[in-house]
């Protein structure tokens, strides 16, 4: 029993060190890799996480949750008549099995809006990502994403824009 519990306690560190990282996986059916936030400006009320999940098996990111924002959705950006729009992806993003799905800016990404505050460059932002199986199973994946500038991945966003995601109502 000391032995199981040692291990249960090591398997429970090792997934903590690895959430903190912006980094999920061990035990779970997907892997989460480079979580991260963009930071906003003072009275920006909207900003993107991104990530690489890779699941094991087919199934799909349904759900994400953040104590930082009040609306939390999975979304992508697409052409629709030669214009790029976002939008809520309501029923879910599929993962096939072995494949590397990329959560990044101009792409799917996860929009947290109506934001409780200001996300600060070196903050860490608790995400808690919901995925369903084929079989209808659910899991959940807890992780700290780190806050990046709001430049992060070539994107500069001046005072007053944030970066797309500003304008988006619901």
């Amino acid at each position: 029993m000391k032995t199981f519990i040692t291990a249960s306690l090591m398997a429970l560190a090792s997934l903590s060190a690895a959430a903190h990282d912006g980094h999920a996986h061990g035990s779970t059916s997907v892997d989460v890799k480079d979580a991260w936030v963009r930071a906003t400006v003072a009275q920006q009320k909207a900003t993107g996480a991104f990530m690489q999940l890779t699941a094991k098996a087919d199934s799909k990111l349904v759900a994400v949750q953040s104590p930082v924002a009040g609306v939390v959705e999975i979304h992508e950006m697409a052409m629709d008549n030669n214009v790029m729009k976002m939008r809520a992806l309501p029923a879910g993003l599929e993962l096939p099995a072995g494949k590397a799905v990329e959560l990044k800016p101009g792409g799917y990404h996860v929009m947290l809006m109506d934001l409780k505050s200001q996300v600060k460059a070196g903050d860490t932002v608790p995400l808690t990502l919901v995925f369903e199986g084929k079989d209808g199973k659910r899991e959940t994946v807890e992780l700290q994403a780190p806050a990046r500038p709001i430049n992060s991945a070539g994107m500069a966003a001046p005072q007053g824009d944030q970066g797309g995601h500003g304008a988006h109502k619901h």
